[in-house]
């Protein structure tokens, strides 16, 4: 089994160096490859993605103008060529070395889309923002509503699937908005889906932290339109 490793990046010249490190030290009994699709950086990270280009399985792509972490993650799942693909921030809020735990229903047979959850286990987690929680809880209350599933962290970025998911469903959404579409068309497939407890270290503002209120108000959006209007996976 290959897997590949799907690294949308903006603006991460803080962190990009520490993450490629942790994720090319996590042991996978399995060939990898790592892309990682520059959304038109502009602090650094381009740069220096360039030079790691072609080094230890790692592909950079670059987008010319800024799209979004949708738009990326569409970008780097047409050039993905493993049977898994696992989606990787580029920032430091979540813990490569728990893809074996990721991976393991998938090796087991026993599903074919993987969530980690922030909210179930007893891994640790960084003490930050009370209304992002809430909000949090909302949005996947209200996507379970929709697709019928009992997720606890539909916004997680740890989305882990067999490439041939993507077959199936067509995506469009170019923001945040690719969590909870992702949500609904796979729901509507058929397909086994798993959630394994993670850690998570999330960061604050000023450490980099980009998603806002706007992307919270655009969820809801996305979860009444590909539940009320758009009931394809295509």
């Amino acid at each position: 089994m290959k897997i590949s490793i799907v690294i949308p990046c903006y603006n991460e010249i803080r962190t990009i160096d520490t993450l490629l490190q942790t994720v090319l030290a996590v042991q996978l009994p399995h060939e990898r490859e790592i892309i990682i699709v520059d959304d038109c950086s502009k602090d650094g990270t381009r740069e220096r993605l360039l030079e790691l280009n072609g080094q230890n399985g790692i592909r950079v792509i670059l987008h010319d103008v800024n799209q979004g972490k949708g738009a990326a993650l569409r970008t780097g799942f047409s050039h993905a060529t493993g049977d898994v693909i696992i989606i990787q921030d580029a920032d430091l809020e979540y813990d490569p070395h728990e893809y074996p735990k990721l991976l393991k229903p998938i090796e087991d047979d026993r599903a074919d889309v993987v969530y980690g959850s922030r909210f179930i286990g007893g891994e640790s987690h960084r003490v930050l923002y009370f209304w992002h929680s809430v909000a949090n809880h909302f949005l996947t209350l209200l996507s379970n509503m929709f697709t019928n599933l009992n997720l606890s962290d539909m916004e997680v970025c740890y989305k882990v699937f067999k490439r041939e998911i993507l077959e199936k469903i067509s995506l469009q959404e170019n923001r945040f908005g690719f969590e909870p579409e992702f949500t609904a068309k796979i729901a509507r497939i058929d397909c086994r889906v798993y959630e394994v407890g993670i850690s998570y270290y999330g960061r604050t503002y000023a450490e980099g932290k980009k998603i806002n209120w706007k992307d919270g108000v655009r969820a809801i959006y996305v979860i009444l339109k590909y539940g009320l209007f758009i009931r394809s996976p295509k």
